[in-house]
């Protein structure tokens, strides 16, 4: 799809430098960098909820289910 956008000259300088460096189009430098901060946004926005979450919910391990995984462990000698 296309788009227009509007960036300030510094960035869309230092863009085009690095696209040239990396050999690639401005268009794929742009889908790469949107690509990286939607993931992170993305993961930030899980965190978030996730720290909603826990503080009303207890974290507590429950003592059957952790022994159960501990003796599940293949035993190893240090």
């Amino acid at each position: 799809m296309k788009t227009a956008i509007s960036l300030p000259d510094a960035i869309f300088e230092e863009a085009d430098a690095v696209a040239k460096r990396l050999g690639m189009s401005r268009s794929e430098l742009y889908t790469e960098a949107l690509k990286v901060y939607l993931q992170r946004y993305n993961r930030e926005q899980i965190l978030f909820k996730l720290n909603e979450v826990y503080p009303q919910e207890s974290s507590k391990l429950d003592p059957v289910m952790s022994k159960m995984q501990f003796m599940s462990l293949q035993r190893e000698d240090w």
